[in-house]
């Protein structure tokens, strides 16, 4: 007579309990997965999206204004009678601006980063931290107001500027508006590098300067570079508190007291309706969103290209 079959039901339980978990977790992974693609996807394609708009309508635009006349003329007048599209006083408004800041903020940016790195107690550090991360989250119109109702004046005063908008307190609010960027960026680099090149150069004898000087920051050049690199993407870009305090007027200058338009405030006067849609110059803010858009992605790429030249590399 035979034996009835002995099954073992805990055990099978637990086997499709584990089956089951697994499937799950499958899933799960797989809508993590999906979703995480899509975010991917719309990133990429926003970017596409805007790239491939600037381009439709640069084209339209350049149409009707020959390219050589927009990349070498020396007048820049599109609202008025006698119309002129030549992008060079936008170009060097902007680079005006910009230089002016980062002779701010590049400077005052690395000291500040050195000390906080090397220099400052843990106290100091979580002090001056905060402090910095406000000044970054202030609006850029704040800054524009403090550069027309205080900065200005005192430029127009002291150095006898002829008008009370003028590039040099344009890139003094955007010097300090960058100075964050630089400081945090800067600091992780100097904090990021090894602790053995620090102990190497005081058991030499080095000074405490000796190290920061000629050990750290050399070590930690490439990524200083790139931070100050950013931060001129940063400072090309500002809108709001450029446009308040350097003025609207497209000069061809390297004076620093003399008003001037950038691109981005270009942008910003067509919009706010003094050109009728379709026009010339209302396709012209495409063009120089174009132009503004290379000139912010060669900046950045080319400061990947520096990290990747400059890393220095360490076991």
């Amino acid at each position: 007579m035979s034996s009835p079959a002995i099954t073992n039901e805990p055990a099978r339980e637990a086997s499709l309990h584990s089956g089951g978990a697994a499937r799950t977790r499958a899933l799960y992974e797989g809508v993590i997965q999906w979703v995480l693609w899509v975010c991917a996807g719309v990133s990429v394609l926003t970017t596409l999206g805007i790239v491939l708009v600037l381009m439709v309508e640069s084209l339209q635009f350049f149409r009707e204004v020959s390219l050589v006349e927009f990349l070498t003329s020396t007048q820049w007048s599109p609202t008025f009678r006698d119309k002129h599209y030549g992008i060079l006083p936008l170009f060097c408004g902007t680079l005006l601006v910009t230089g002016g800041a980062i002779l701010i903020a590049a400077p005052i940016g690395l000291g500040t980063a050195i000390y906080l790195s090397e220099y400052a107690s843990p106290g100091v550090r979580e002090t001056v931290k905060p402090l910095l991360e406000v000044l970054a989250g202030i609006p850029s119109v704040v800054y524009g107001v403090v550069a027309v109702t205080t900065i200005s004046p005192i430029i127009k005063t002291w150095f006898g500027a002829q008008s009370i908008y003028n590039a040099a307190s344009a890139s003094i609010v955007v010097g300090f508006m960058i100075l964050p960027m630089i400081v945090s960026l800067s600091e992780d680099v100097l904090r990021s590098v090894p602790r053995a090149l620090r102990e190497a150069a005081f058991a030499l004898g080095a000074t405490k300067f000796d190290v920061t000087v000629k050990v750290i920051v050399p070590a930690a050049l490439s990524g200083i570079v790139a931070s100050v690199l950013l931060a001129v993407s940063r400072a090309i870009g500002e809108t709001m508190a450029v446009t308040l305090a350097a003025g609207a007027q497209p000069n061809l200058t390297l004076n620093p007291l003399e008003s001037v338009q950038t691109m981005t405030a270009y942008i910003v006067q067509i919009s706010s309706g003094d050109a009728p849609s379709g026009s010339p110059e209302y396709k012209a803010i495409f063009a120089v969103g174009m132009t503004l858009f290379i000139t912010t992605m060669t900046l950045n790429v080319l400061a990947q290209w520096i990290i990747r030249r400059m890393r220095e590399q360490y076991e």
